[in-house]
């Protein structure tokens, strides 16, 4: 990329759905046919949640976790003081030699060209080594199609790095992998399972790929938004004066109340599709 993505991320907001946001790299760790690597990297830590899950399931091996955001290394180094973490791109980061397992919940789909990189990882570890990612596939909700539809619409459609963002989403419409000089988040459809498996299968000798859809149970409307505004929001409101953005984060809020009404209880049902792969070299 011409200019690397910001990496102020907000690990206190991330954090609010840390139970629902963790689940997934539960899910994942659960199918990691290991028993006992002897070094593990967690790619894209974030706050060390997913990390401090590999600790637990593998206490003799050699964690280290790795981000790009000084923020979120920050907060793992104070959840878990005596684990290594380091800041690494993961577009241009290369693996160590003999690392037994890559773990990675919920980053790829924010890097460039992750296919290459998938393969490029696959390709570094040695024979039975396990790469194990989850990655988001939910631009086709109405939580994502939403945000850029209210972007269009109100006095901030003119803002300039949202006119950039409103840009990056036709991008990512048109092409399977972002491109610079795009708006740093605006991320594409992912490609098909079968598109995965012809790309790694050559280089493995067991892969396994599924689908799983959450329907996560939140405190209403403007709890979705809350999910949301440390990850896929970020680049609709950066930049923008607060009382800008307040304003479109309301027009946005409206309309994901009329799209996801509340239940029987007052919550809210948030679908969310995930997309996870199990590599085996």
């Amino acid at each position: 990329m011409d200019a690397p993505p910001p990496t102020n991320w907000n690990p206190s907001l991330y954090l609010k759905f840390e139970d629902d946001r963790t689940r997934p790299a539960r899910d994942l760790l659960a199918q990691v046919p290991l028993q006992q690597p002897r070094t593990v990297i967690d790619l894209g830590c974030g706050p060390g949640n997913s990390t401090e899950l590999l600790i637990n399931r593998f206490p003799n091996a050699l964690v280290t976790g790795l981000d790009s955001s000084p923020d979120m290394l920050q907060q793992a180094r104070q959840r878990l003081p005596n684990c290594a973490f380091l800041e690494a791109d993961l577009a241009t980061w290369t693996p160590p030699a003999q690392a037994d397992l890559l773990f990675s919940n919920a980053v790829f789909h924010w890097v460039p060209d992750h296919p290459h990189v998938l393969q490029r990882f696959i390709d570094a570890l040695p024979p039975g080594g396990v790469l194990a990612v989850q990655m988001p596939d939910n631009t086709r909700e109405p939580s994502h199609l939403l945000m850029q539809e209210v972007a269009k619409k109100g006095p901030w459609a003119q803002h300039p790095e949202l006119h950039a963002t409103l840009h990056a989403a036709l991008h990512a419409t048109l092409h399977a992998t972002l491109h610079a000089p795009l708006a740093e988040a605006m991320r594409a459809d992912l490609p098909a399972p079968e598109f995965y498996y012809d790309l790694l299968k050559p280089s493995c000798s067991r892969l396994d790929i599924w689908h799983a859809v959450y329907n996560h149970v939140v405190d209403g409307p403007a709890a979705i938004v809350e999910w949301f505004k440390s990850t896929a929001l970020r680049p609709f409101i950066s930049g923008m004066s607060a009382e800008l953005a307040a304003d479109y984060l309301a027009a946005y809020t409206a309309e994901i109340a009329r799209h996801y009404p509340m239940r029987i209880d007052g919550k809210v049902l948030l679908r969310f599709p995930r997309l996870f792969i199990v590599a085996t070299r």
